[in-house]
């Protein structure tokens, strides 16, 4: 793939990197050389990305060509919001406060060249900057009020590089082009970001399953990389995004999708599947209103709390609304623990929601992918738990046994209800938790983001289970190609 810098003058631009072409943006905008390029990333350093400069036009014209720009049009609109600076101020506060507190000027400049800055001890600051607004050579403005805060960004031109800075940028610069080459030897026609965190707990795939998703993506013609949070602000140099996190609405695993979706990634999961699946209140709601069949809930507040245990009986189970993986999920044996656990619940969200216990030895999990059932499995409940899953410490879990079944093996009526729940959801990838209960089957709850492990949800299918998930990413790749080729 080609690598193209972006410029007004290149004679005025100072940094040669190898494997990169230095281009002037009138050219990249006009020659038909560029538009017929097929493929290409391109990084932009005009001086300026205002709505319908030069610079804007270079990034916008990128994305409609199929090239991967950087900065892309989302990340230029956020620069000039003040309140996008603010919530990423509050986001990074900790990590202001704990490497600006030495300085004792009022106002601090932190020139973050790909990602980096000159002086090591503001890395981490400079990466974190770099995640959310993925601009090469970008200054960073500080102002100490009381606290330190994100005040301003500029651009960084060629002529505000220092010459001491310069070798450092283009380091930087190489660095950052030169990233770990995939293993295949034949390029592939798309490139796939795998989302994970190896220091993960409760990660949805263990290390096994990763490698098959890998192979199974090269037999779809998809190179296939693991990626970090650290790698996000490459997002745009990929075709489509597979998140292998556990996701959350108020988590980078949400930020990634809504970027990746927004830069024209194909997405699993996408972020209103996040927005969906997170939330326990909306799940309930949703069921009711669709005849899903599930326990007996309430949506409790702090003025019906008093009714709980009158309308459900004991035990019963209360569930934070954006739990996951049993965290958050609690049982109340009686009156006295019901109110506990309950006022403790409340105290963090307006909204809780209860169901009565309904005890089995193992739920269903229908995987559904883009609409159909693609596995089914039995997950027992951890010994001698209620859940499937026990916390015997910080970084310890204890799972129940897993079973592998063919689609034909599983009651019928559980693998429909589970195709029925996860459509109200979206056509992504979900897990559908269904249970068997005196004849009855009652939807639990869908989650984005399932698990999907070696040893365990492949038993029955093995490599056709990944490579089910790949053909879905090629299909979805190839539909937005085959729009691109009409337009």
């Amino acid at each position: 793939m080609a690598t193209f810098l972006v410029v007004e003058n290149p004679k005025r631009w100072p940094i040669h990197v190898p494997g990169t072409e230095v281009i002037a943006a009138r050219d990249y905008l006009t020659k038909p050389r560029f538009s017929d390029t097929k493929r290409a990333r391109v990084f932009n350093l005009c001086r300026s990305y205002g709505y319908q400069t030069v610079g804007y036009y270079v990034s916008l014209l990128a994305v409609a060509r199929g090239h991967k720009p950087l900065p892309s049009v989302r990340t230029m609109s956020e620069l000039r919001h003040s309140a996008i600076l603010r919530i990423v101020s509050d986001d990074l506060d900790d990590l202001m406060q704990r490497l600006l507190a030495p300085l004792r000027s009022k106002r601090f400049e932190l020139s973050v060249y790909f990602g980096r800055n000159v002086a090591n001890r503001y890395d981490r600051l400079c990466q974190a900057l770099f995640e959310h607004f993925p601009v090469p050579l970008l200054r960073v403005e500080f102002v100490h009020e009381g606290r330190w805060r994100l005040y301003g960004l500029k651009l960084i031109a060629a002529s505000d590089i220092p010459d001491g800075h310069q070798p450092f940028v283009i380091e930087q610069a190489q660095r950052f082009f030169d990233r770990p080459k995939l293993s295949q030897r034949v390029p592939a026609r798309y490139k796939l970001a795998i989302l994970v965190d190896s220091e993960a707990v409760d990660a949805p795939s263990n290390e096994g399953a990763l490698r098959r998703f890998v192979r199974a993506a090269r037999k779809c013609d998809i190179a296939a990389t693991l990626i970090k949070k650290s790698d996000l602000s490459r997002l745009s140099e990929y075709d489509a995004l597979f998140i292998r996190e556990t996701t959350s609405v108020n988590h980078y695993t949400y930020e990634a999708a809504s970027r990746a979706e927004a830069e024209g990634l194909a997405v699993i999961d996408d972020p209103e599947s996040i927005v969906r699946c997170s939330n326990k209140v909306y799940q309930a709601e949703l069921f009711e209103r669709h005849n899903i069949p599930c326990p007996r809930t309430m949506i409790v507040h702090k003025d019906n709390a008093g009714r709980v245990g009158e309308e459900l009986g004991y035990p019963c189970v209360l569930k934070q609304p954006d739990s996951s993986f049993s965290a958050g999920v609690v049982k109340a044996a009686d009156a006295e623990e019901l109110n506990t656990k309950l006022a403790a619940l409340l105290a963090k969200s307006d909204l809780v929601v209860a169901q009565e216990f309904t005890p089995s030895g193992f739920d269903w999990r229908v995987g559904v992918l883009d609409g159909e059932a693609l596995y089914v499995c039995k997950y027992h409940m951890a010994r001698g738990h209620w859940q499937i899953q026990k916390a015997t410490g910080a970084t310890r879990r204890v799972y129940g046994r897993v079973e592998a079944f063919d689609l034909s093996e599983a009651p019928p009526e559980v693998v429909e209800v589970g195709v029925r729940a996860a459509n109200l959801i979206g056509t992504g990838l979900y897990g559908v938790d269904v249970k068997e209960v005196d004849g009855k089957v009652m939807v639990m709850e869908v989650n984005d983001n399932p698990n999907i492990d070696s040893g365990c949800e492949d038993r029955f299918l093995k490599d056709e289970l990944y490579l089910a998930v790949m053909r879905n990413f090629r299909n979805r790749l190839d539909r937005v190609g085959q729009q691109d080729a009409r337009k």
